[in-house]
């Protein structure tokens, strides 16, 4: 990929990361409750697919013919631990959740998202973000050339990011449980017990 190819990916991330942390500020969710009624969840879900489809299709495009990166065997075998783990912990860490808020399904049946108690329990006893440790281990479990390298540090970067600005807005709609729960638990990589 060359250096223009690499900025326009970049740019892509970033307008992806403004996209998406904009539309999920209350404000603008808000606003979508306006616009779309019960529906608001599920179009703020439609857009993000939509946003990173966009993001992974100009990738692709702009990585054709990406260099393959000289990574040797254990390395690929790492990787594959990796991605089946970070499949583990998504499918774990969506167990925790009601599927139809999160989805937006419920908020179509009357249901509003502050009805979702603060998930605690679970995967969450041990990492604030098992869905963000999850993408991250999938992430980098697929690195093996230029472009899926830059995917894996962009969407790292995202995810970073998004996790605190994610929390900013926990700590405003849960208050004081949110501020203990955050002392007491990693953001992605659990605590090893000794």
């Amino acid at each position: 990929m060359s250096i223009l190819a690499h900025l326009a990916y970049a740019a892509a991330w970033l307008l992806f990361a403004v996209l998406h942390s904009g539309t999920a500020g209350a404000g603008v969710r808000t606003g979508l409750g306006r616009l779309f009624g019960r529906a608001h969840r599920l179009v703020f879900n439609a857009l993000a697919l939509v946003e990173v489809a966009a993001v992974m299709g100009l990738g692709a495009w702009l990585g054709r013919g990406a260099h393959m990166l000289p990574l040797p065997a254990p390395v690929h075998a790492v990787q594959l631990g990796m991605t089946v783990l970070g499949a583990v912990l998504l499918l774990s860490g969506l167990a925790a959740y009601r599927i139809g808020p999160f989805l937006g399904w419920a908020q179509l049946r009357g249901e509003e998202d502050e009805d979702q108690p603060l998930v605690i329990a679970g995967l969450h006893r041990y990492i604030r973000h098992p869905l963000y440790s999850a993408a991250l281990l999938l992430l980098w479990g697929r690195v093996i050339d230029e472009l899926s390298l830059a995917t894996a540090l962009w969407g790292s970067l995202y995810l970073v990011i998004g996790s605190r600005i994610e929390e900013g807005r926990l700590l405003a709609r849960y208050g004081e449980a949110y501020r203990r729960y955050r002392t007491t638990t990693p953001a992605f990589i659990p605590r090893l017990r000794g």
